[in-house]
């Protein structure tokens, strides 16, 4: 199937939606190519098809927001939510991602080379989130399942109100939140560490990152704790 390119210059960001939605089911294997994106909102959003959409510099908010096995590459920065609520599939991005990037997202893998900003992997519900850089504050807030890989730092209240999801963060953490704690290393979060790690090109020692997790006191209502967790 040929392969085609979206001058955003010259076509609105819903044309290029339309045909990738037209083309679910039929795509399968075709490579998009995506320029002068110059930082458009909802790019490659609402995917359901193995397609790849590959952008050639900066996206906007949402870019490739509830992917299903599609294969997004941002060879740039992307704005707020990059990778919201996504199902399947990859999405990378090749420079830094901004606030909550990879919420509610249920599945897939979401690789961010760079930095993310605030909230990041926010009411995570089962995918993974690895970041070759650090996190801002609040990040994985509210995480009910999934994984997410920290090569750099973590701002403050880390893991707040987290619930199943597990963190791993190889640099400092400013502070954790409400319910998380730092657990010792098992064999499985080593084997989970050096995949995660080997999918996003990353070469770290699985051993170094601390593992996050919840101390599960907040599962159940307290009428002792007088507000105060």
């Amino acid at each position: 199937m040929e392969n085609l390119t979206f001058d955003l210059a010259q076509t609105k960001v819903s044309a290029l939606n339309s045909y990738l939605h037209r083309q679910s089911g039929e795509s399968g294997g075709q490579k998009i190519t995506v320029i002068n994106p110059d930082g458009a909102h909802n790019i490659a959003v609402g995917l359901d098809s193995p397609v790849e959409v590959e952008v050639i510099g900066h996206a906007g908010y949402y870019a490739g927001g509830m992917n299903k096995t599609g294969k997004v590459i941002i060879k740039g920065s992307a704005g707020t939510g990059v990778g919201e609520n996504m199902m399947s599939g990859v999405v990378h991005v090749q420079g830094f991602a901004s606030n909550g990037a990879g919420a509610s997202a249920h599945g897939g893998l979401l690789i961010i080379d760079g930095d993310a900003g605030l909230r990041c992997g926010i009411s995570l519900k089962g995918g993974d989130i690895v970041v070759g850089g650090s996190v801002g504050s609040f990040s994985a807030f509210m995480a009910q399942a999934g994984r997410m890989v920290i090569c750099g730092d973590a701002g403050d209240a880390l893991g707040d109100s987290l619930y199943e999801a597990v963190l791993y963060v190889k640099g400092n953490i400013k502070s954790l939140g409400a319910d998380a704690q730092i657990e010792a290393l098992t064999d499985a979060d080593i084997s989970a560490l050096t995949d995660l790690l080997q999918q996003s090109g990353l070469n770290h020692d699985p051993k170094s990152f601390k593992k996050v997790a919840s101390r599960r006191e907040l599962y159940h209502w307290n009428a002792d704790a007088n507000q105060e967790y």
